[in-house]
């Protein structure tokens, strides 16, 4: 709103300083910062209003050190990090960029889904939630229409550098560096030719015009992420600030991706792929990890409300899709890397243990408890140190993320 507004501004009135609104970089710090004060300074009135609500957490008995004393913590805080992130992105984004209302859908649609499952427990009384099928086919159901906005859309394209023979120097006096601006399903993975991989390829078996059914493979791709990245977030928010500052790493590595591939300097220099309009998604991506940032002020430990499945199903879906736009999805095994382990303990030790009590008819375990951060608490370790070491692997995940887009 304020973008446009300011533009109007500049346009008609020529007022100095309103030209600053133009810039993306601006517009995305003044949204972090309008984020973070939001969801720390009227964090606490939502958690004080949660708590009247007496929207408390029911804390199942694990035995693990500490757990009863969470009993009562205010619950469904997610609610504390959608609005922190909305109120910012609504005020200084451009909101008829195709990738901005994708990441609008994506926080209301989660957050609503997220919201259920935590009012269902709550105020049900139903510890289950909101049924895992149901769970399951909102998740589907954002990556059918994420992906097919993503596909389908003309302001979704990529730009594909030019061999150097074809680069030219323009009238202007800039060197075109890039072809024009097409619809591709290519997407980022390091350590292939160019650091590139197209989805089609895979049915490339179909014959000539295989490329006009790659969308197929696009949107199941978009679909499995979507609901492994979300589930994992879900999973990982199970001590004190883990969920959030893990999610905060990635978050801001994401936005450097965005504000890179979105960026035809930069993206030319650091030789990586351009999307057009893919920039804007700073702003909403910065918003997004002030919010966590600031939440993280009443989560740590001892924490003072947990984000619920409003907000971990809301964390894990924003991610997913902000790397698919990015087409640095495959960077997500690494990127998220926390949120893949956490996923695959409960999935080893499920399976694990079905598979040996049906061979011995005894249940055996992998881990002492799955997710994995459970399994650590189980042997001793204060859940503080667990976060914080998880937080470190998180960083240097990151760091590895961004340096796998030179491995060539």
């Amino acid at each position: 709103m304020l973008y446009y507004l300011f533009e109007y501004l500049e346009s008609q009135f020529s007022i100095p300083g309103a030209s600053v609104f133009q810039f993306i970089t601006f517009r995305a710090a003044a949204a972090f910062i309008l984020s973070l004060l939001i969801s720390a300074i009227y964090g606490k009135r939502i958690i004080n209003f949660l708590r009247n609500q007496q929207v408390g957490e029911t804390v199942r008995d694990l035995g693990l050190e500490g757990q009863k004393q969470k009993s009562g913590t205010p619950t469904m805080g997610g609610i504390i990090i959608i609005l922190a992130t909305l109120i910012p992105v609504i005020l200084l984004a451009k909101l008829d960029n195709i990738y901005v209302v994708i990441l609008l859908i994506t926080t209301v649609w989660m957050g609503f889904i997220g919201f259920l499952d935590d009012y269902i427990k709550v105020f049900k009384k139903d510890k289950a939630g909101l049924s895992g099928k149901f769970k399951v086919l909102g998740q589907v159901g954002l990556g059918l229409i994420v992906g097919s906005m993503l596909y389908f859309h003309d302001d979704v394209t990529i730009k594909e550098q030019l061999p150097v023979e074809q680069q030219i120097v323009q009238k202007n006096g800039r060197k075109k560096v890039f072809g024009e601006a097409h619809k591709s399903t290519k997407t980022t993975v390091p350590f292939f030719k160019n650091n590139e991989l197209d989805y089609s390829k895979a049915l490339s078996f179909l014959g000539d015009g295989y490329e006009k059914y790659g969308w197929i493979v696009f949107i199941f791709i978009t679909v499995f992420i979507v609901t492994g990245i979300s589930n994992g977030a879900n999973l990982t928010d199970g001590i004190d600030g883990l969920a959030a500052g893990s999610s905060a790493i990635i978050v801001i590595t994401l936005a450097i991706f965005a504000w890179v591939s979105g960026n035809i300097i930069f993206a030319d220099y650091l030789d990586v792929m351009y999307i057009p309009k893919s920039g804007e998604m700073t702003v909403f991506i910065l918003a997004f990890a002030g919010a966590l940032i600031g939440f993280l002020w009443y989560n740590t430990y001892p924490a003072q409300v947990f984000m619920g499945d409003t907000g971990s199903l809301t964390i894990g879906g924003i991610i997913a899709v902000i790397a698919i736009a990015t087409r640095k999805e495959l960077l997500l095994p690494i990127l998220a890397g926390i949120f893949v382990v956490e996923n695959l303990s409960v999935i080893l030790q499920v399976s694990w243990f079905k598979y040996t009590r049906k061979k011995f008819g005894e249940g055996r375990r992998i881990f002492r408890m799955s997710p994995l951060h459970h399994h650590y608490q189980k042997l001793s370790y204060h859940e503080s140190k667990i976060v914080v070491r998880f937080w470190i692997v998180g960083i240097l995940l990151a760091v590895f993320a961004i340096v796998t887009l030179k491995l060539r």
